[in-house]
């Protein structure tokens, strides 16, 4: 309906809903669109429409006095609507903002959110008003006290990541309170600080949180989008997090988490999706970039433009050749870093955002845009180094700033404790920091973060207890996911009560744990893989929010638990185990910095490293070539250790350095015992599938 109240010109920046303690200017951007009606909503879901009154370089834009936080909003976009050319507006659907800082309410799966009639072939144009099935957008408030509250900037080398889902970690933590179990709120909770504080993590690495669309498919089926790698606001925090209100409630909720976190030493790191939206293809629902300019924002087919590139799996990608979705995207991450004060971001799959035409282009716009950026180059930035087109898995190939998951890593660890032939030299690359992938382009080895299970395939229980996928329950007849994953040689695949399985299982868990957390590089670990969490051989769980994939905190395996704190723990004491340069092999105060031994303790020799059954690694680090100065200046050195690792099925003796120590890790052993004392030269027994640290006397 028409209204008559107060509206100024405004200004076009910045783009979106902009309170000031007065009143909000808004402002859209769009190419396309002939007029722009910005419907304010009432309680009751009623629209007060206003005509947006100026354009400025495409930007249409008011100033509204008194409308204050809280109010809900939406767009409705007139314009061209030519889908062969690639035009979709239509004044029939409510849109969301692209820049909305706070979203109301998720998609009602209504026909009307679509542009034709689910049941046409041939896809006609459906009018239907969209306007009661569309979640709305919300103007927030950008006061916050965050008294000195700033990013904590803990060095890479020292960085240890924890991946976690803001809901599934405290959805079922009884010392938090029930109403805040699932939440923002409930993360930032004494009771799930202390935890991760015990654990020795420094940074969480939340699952998107970004606010996403469950997809219609999946809601159809009774199912929910668990993982949210399905965005369709990029300022706003996921409404369904929040245990206090989504009427911007949601957004002072993340920051008191964020401030808490940071006093507890743990920084804040977001898995974010900048390469697809939740709108799909053409098939694809109306939701808010596909009718303010579908042909800006998305990569289309340029001899028919109602078709969608794809380089995701998802439907659609974004065009980032566009200087306003780029513009979109750097807004973002400066929103996210300077005003809701996160510490880094995770890119997933981030080789899409490199396309600018065809082919992966590592010095592409966006991250040419992010390096020059004061905000942007200042935080943790990682990569998700592959995407689904052709030539895009690029491990290695990103700029420096820049961290990658080194898919390389979990696949050769996970080669070698399987016992593959012909997996020992790139194990050894893999330990020392992958110099092969890094070294070469100026890189240190905290370029890679290494992992062996992410939120995307097996928990680290099931990787080891399961030779095939377990999926059915996921309603795909088992098709999706990896579709294997090779024998470990535990015998019968999940749950038994046969000991001899449970151990070597579980002396293998201890054995991916140890190589994750004691290699150069920046450790990644699974939120309950240290507590034995299984999803009982379901390795593609992105739509079970459910027990399946909540933490069970009630069946922890406290060893692990134990094990896992004192392998932290250890590489927080010793910088051996976090250089911040790539070994040289040279001689350094009488000894190499690195060695590489044989079973008889002479150093290996290139014969050696050609045995095609050498299924045994061993390697000697020395402490005291790593030269640091503390804050006082002095000199610090660290402890020698030697490492082996034994993936044969029979036991291995090796001749230890010349050096007096004792073993601390030996995960042949089911509990954490008193160091043994070794002495210089003597032979020590490896068991099969195990590995022995030895830490020598200083």
């Amino acid at each position: 309906m028409p209204t008559e109240r107060e509206i100024w010109p405004g200004e076009s920046y910045p783009l979106g809903a902009t309170y000031d303690g007065a009143g909000t200017n808004f402002s859209l951007y769009s190419e396309l669109a002939t007029r722009v009606d910005l419907c304010l909503l009432d309680a009751d879901g009623r629209e007060e429409v206003i005509s947006l009154p100026e354009t400025t370089a495409y930007c249409w834009h008011a100033y509204l006095p008194r409308v204050s936080p809280g109010q809900r909003y939406g767009f409705r976009v007139h314009g061209p609507w030519n889908p062969s050319r690639g035009h979709r507006c239509l004044p029939s659907k409510l849109l969301i903002d692209p820049y909305a800082r706070a979203i109301d309410g998720d998609v009602r799966w209504d026909e009307s959110v679509f542009s034709y009639a689910l049941s046409d072939p041939a896809m006609q144009l459906n009018d239907d008003d969209s306007g009661a099935c569309i979640p709305h957008s919300v103007v927030t408030s950008p006061f916050f006290d965050w008294s000195k509250d700033q990013r904590l900037h803990t060095p890479w080398h020292e960085t240890i990541i924890y991946e976690l889902h803001v809901k599934g970690f405290t959805r079922l933590m009884e010392e938090v309170p029930a109403d805040l179990r699932g939440t923002y709120a409930g993360l930032g909770h004494p009771a799930a600080i202390r935890y991760l504080q015990k654990l020795g993590v420094t940074a969480v690495e939340l699952m998107p949180i970004h606010h996403f669309v469950h997809d219609h498919h999946l809601v159809q089926a009774g199912k929910r989008n668990y993982w949210g790698y399905n965005t369709i606001g990029f300022f706003a925090p996921y409404s369904g997090y929040s245990a206090a209100g989504s009427r911007g409630e949601q957004v002072q909720e993340f920051k008191q988490m964020v401030k808490k976190l940071h006093q507890a030493g743990i920084e804040v790191i977001l898995d974010v999706v900048y390469n697809h939206s939740a709108e799909g293809n053409e098939r694809g629902p109306t939701l808010s970039m596909k009718g303010i300019d579908n042909p800006s924002y998305y990569r289309l087919i340029p001899d028919d433009k109602q078709y969608y590139k794809d380089y995701t799996g998802t439907g659609n990608t974004f065009n980032m050749r566009n200087a306003h979705v780029l513009e979109l995207m750097m807004d973002s991450l400066r929103y996210w870093a300077s005003e809701m004060h996160v510490d880094g971001f995770r890119f997933d799959l981030a080789a899409t955002l490199a396309r600018e035409f065809h082919d992966v282009d590592r010095l592409s716009a966006f991250f040419d845009l992010i390096h020059q950026d004061p905000i942007c180059r200042s935080v943790k930035l990682i990569a998700e180094p592959w995407d689904l087109g052709e030539g895009g898995y690029q491990v290695g190939n990103f700029p420096p700033l820049w961290t990658e998951w080194n898919g390389k890593f979990r696949d050769t660890v996970r080669d070698f404790w399987r016992g593959e032939e012909r997996s020992m030299p790139e194990m050894a690359s893999r330990l020392t920091g992958s110099s092969d992938l890094y070294q070469s382009n100026g890189r240190r080895p905290y370029a890679s973060i290494n992992l062996v299970t992410a939120h995307d395939g097996f928990t680290l229980n099931d990787l080891v207890s399961y030779n095939q996928k377990h999926n059915l329950a996921n309603g795909e007849d088992n098709r999706d996911g990896e579709s294997y994953n090779r024998s470990w040689n535990c015998g019968v695949e999940g749950p038994t009560d046969d000991p001899a399985i449970l151990a070597l299982r579980h002396r293998q868990r201890r054995n991916l744990l140890v190589t994750l957390l004691l290699a150069q590089g920046v450790p990644m670990l699974v939120a309950g893989d240290e507590l034995g969490r299984t999803q009982h051989g379901n390795n593609n769980a992105y739509a079970q929010d459910n027990e399946l994939s909540w933490i069970d905190w009630a069946h922890a395996d406290e060893a692990l638990v134990v094990f896992t704190r004192r392998l932290i723990a250890l590489r927080r004491e010793h910088i051996t185990f976090r250089r911040r340069r790539f070994f040289e092999g040279r001689p350094l105060r009488g000894e190499v910095d690195l060695r590489w031994l044989r079973p008889d303790g002479k150093d290996m020799t290139d014969d050696d490293w050609q045995q095609p059954f050498a299924k045994s690694l061993a390697y000697f680090l020395n402490g005291q070539s790593i030269v640091t100065r503390g804050v006082h200046g002095e000199r610090l050195v660290d402890n020698d250790f030697t490492l082996i690792f034994n993936a044969h099925h029979e036991r291995i003796d090796y001749v230890l350095p010349d050096k007096p120590g004792e073993v601390i890790i030996d995960t042949s052993l089911e509990q954490l015992t008193p160091g043994r004392t070794v002495t210089p030269g003597t032979e020590l027994a490896v068991q099969g599938r195990s590995v022995v640290v030895v830490k020598h006397d200083g």
